[in-house]
């Protein structure tokens, strides 16, 4: 599937627009302060500059990861080795419980096993995932897109 045809992108793609709208208005008012004579003025004008620039380090930061994740799931995909997770589920087709313990168990048993592998990361993201945990979740894939990253630099610095 395309990216533009992937709902998630296209969901994303229009957040970080809205958001950019407001970074750039509150950005813009930001620059009428600073214009002012007022001391006081322009003082507010300059910490209202530091949100949009917080906020812009943080929509490249997200945009990277998530780009990175992508990329990281195509590449598992095309070694038919996305995480899938078998097991009992409940009425809402969830994993139970005991079946969230044993996906979680053999991931993190791959990450102990090869700590430096993006792939056990990833996989380990997701074991985080079906538990409901969701900001373990987050910091996995983040250092899955750390060590990829730095994979692919290493690759191609060996190339």
């Amino acid at each position: 599937m395309g990216l533009l045809r992937r709902p998630a992108f296209l969901a994303a793609a229009a957040t970080c627009a809205i958001v950019a709208l407001y970074f750039a208005l509150v950005a813009g008012r930001a620059l009428v302060f600073i214009k002012e004579d007022d001391a006081v003025a322009r003082a507010l004008g300059v910490a209202l500059l530091v949100m949009p620039a917080l906020g812009a380090w943080w929509l490249a930061h997200e945009w990277r990861t998530g780009t990175t994740v992508q990329r990281m799931a195509d590449d598992l995909e095309r070694q038919d080795r996305l995480p899938i997770h078998d097991g009992e589920t409940d009425e809402q087709g969830r994993l139970t419980e005991s079946a969230q313990v044993a996906v979680f168990e053999v991931a993190r048993r791959n990450v102990d096993a090869r700590p430096d592998d993006w792939a056990a990361w990833f996989h380990v993201a997701y074991a985080y995932e079906a538990s409901g945990d969701r900001s373990m979740a987050r910091k996995s894939l983040r250092h899955a897109s750390d060590l990829y990253r730095q994979a692919k630099r290493a690759a191609h610095d060996g190339a």
